[in-house]
């Protein structure tokens, strides 16, 4: 190992032990130059690997700590968004936003920041919408937050005449017995998805801070109606340090 691999070794050893617990600073660059008898440089290198691989994440001012664990939050997305759960909602348990529910039935305290526009909507969402080139797009975008913490981003595609004068096209928490497209008398039947894992944009890191070296799942729900008719477009970005996601599935 080189004089950086054998710091980096031994902090990154000190963590998986708990001697460094998360949150916990790292010891002072002075501090580290006297134990391990190498120059700053080498110990910034050092702890530069451990900061690549997303153990330590840089603090205000200068300071290294070890990264924090985020209770992860399990999605079961078999049944998040079914009818029968809007059907038999339960006041102050599963009425309203499903996901804000979901998280509040876990003890936790959800909070969404929404905003509303009309878009053109990325390649793939207007492709899974079936929109011509230059087809707008109502967005809702939502920063999802578990006890004050940054844990998801969710953005919902809607064609713009499917809900213009319809509670969506309003910039906040909204909910109607069924789903407000239920209530509309616009029945999703059926959903597709995909799942696709890889490291976030820069704007996705920076929404959610995210320490370096985090991956990050992009789920994309696409609702149809009962003859195969694109009516919504939700891409979900879950950060993999802080989401289950749960599938159950029927082998018939």
């Amino acid at each position: 190992m080189t004089k950086a691999q054998e710091i980096a070794a031994d902090l990154r050893d000190q963590i998986v032990r708990g001697t460094l617990t998360p949150g916990d600073p790292l010891p002072s660059e002075s501090k580290m130059m006297a134990e391990y008898g190498y120059s700053r440089e080498t110990v910034r290198a050092g702890v530069r690997v451990l900061v690549d691989e997303g153990l330590v994440v840089t603090g205000q001012g200068q300071g290294k700590y070890v990264r924090e664990d985020y209770p992860p939050v399990v999605w079961n997305w078999s049944t998040l968004e079914s009818r029968s759960r809007h059907a038999n909602a339960v006041e102050g348990k599963t009425a309203g936003d499903q996901w804000a529910s979901a998280v509040a039935q876990e003890g936790k305290a959800p909070r969404q920041d929404i905003t509303v526009s009309i878009v053109e909507p990325p390649r793939h969402v207007r492709e899974a919408l079936a929109l011509p080139d230059g087809g707008l797009a109502v967005a809702r975008k939502r920063i999802r937050y578990v006890d004050n913490r940054p844990y998801a981003l969710a953005d919902s595609y809607f064609p713009q005449e499917l809900v213009a004068g319809t509670l969506l096209m309003e910039p906040r928490d909204v909910s109607a017995p069924g789903g407000v497209l239920a209530s509309v008398g616009i029945i999703q039947a059926k959903y597709r998805d995909e799942i696709a894992v890889r490291m976030p944009t820069k704007q996705e890191a920076e929404l959610l801070a995210l320490p370096a070296a985090t991956p990050v799942a992009e789920h994309t729900r696409t609702g149809y109606d009962a003859d195969g008719k694109p009516l919504r477009c939700m891409v979900t970005i879950l950060p993999g340090d802080r989401h289950k996601i749960l599938y159950e599935v029927d082998t018939d």
